[in-house]
């Protein structure tokens, strides 16, 4: 068994929103999120960090995540910013229990154990004191607070994060969340959100005992990275 990572899958099957309008490597995108995947098996698991499917409701989204159910392996998901369709996770587990999508749970204020580590997460926020507002603080903070609670869910058991938002990228930093990552000596996080040329300005290596990496479907060129 082994466990894998990857994000903004950004599906739309009904082809209402496809990402293939950009090109590149979005062209034919679902056959490669197919062709990647097949490269795991049933006893996998696979965190996919947000930005799943552009339906606004997940009756919206039934194909997609259908597609997303019949892909091989336990899917562990977490919020991105474009997932509209996301209420709570009550509501989220009673659509997949009634469609039959045993595969997929969510990670959201919780952990899941693999082997000696603990998958933790949560979306993650951007925020800049000079250009965000009250609002968007608010938003950021609880995120943190969700962040801290799957991290001291997870006990003293080795920890890897993952998230939909960067932490860090170009010039911005988000210091409360880099300190959880500090203080609860994250191993490694992931994250996803960024795409096209902004791989390039994406900060990938350590920090403070932290490996970050990348994990943006294109950027990965929809194969899911192995994390363990």
């Amino acid at each position: 068994m082994s466990l894998f990572a990857i994000g903004d899958l950004h599906l739309s099957l009904d082809g209402s929103k496809s990402m293939e309008i950009f090109g590149g490597r979005w062209t034919d995108y679902q056959q490669k999120i197919e062709r990647g995947f097949s490269l795991l098996t049933e006893e996998d698991v696979c965190v996919l960090c947000g930005d799943l499917v552009w339906g606004m409701t997940m009756e919206a989204a039934l194909e997609d995540f259908r597609f997303i159910s019949r892909l091989p392996g336990r899917k562990i998901i977490l919020k991105g910013n474009h997932d509209y369709w996301w209420s709570t996770a009550a509501k989220a587990y009673r659509f997949f229990e009634e469609n039959g999508m045993e595969n997929m749970q969510i990670l959201n204020n919780n952990f899941y154990e693999y082997g000696e580590y603990a998958i933790c997460g949560t979306r993650g926020w951007f925020f800049e004191e000079e250009r965000g507002d009250e609002h968007d603080r608010k938003i950021m903070l609880r995120e943190v607070g969700r962040l801290e609670a799957s991290l001291k869910a997870a006990g003293e058991r080795k920890k890897l994060v993952f998230l939909h938002y960067p932490p860090i990228y170009q010039g911005y930093e988000c210091p409360e969340i880099l300190a959880l990552l500090e203080q609860y000596q994250v191993e490694r996080c992931y994250y996803g959100h960024i795409h096209g040329k902004g791989h390039a300005a994406a900060f990938q290596g350590e920090r403070n005992g932290t490996v970050f990496r990348m994990v943006s479907a294109d950027y990965l060129d929809f194969y899911p990275l192995k994390v363990e």
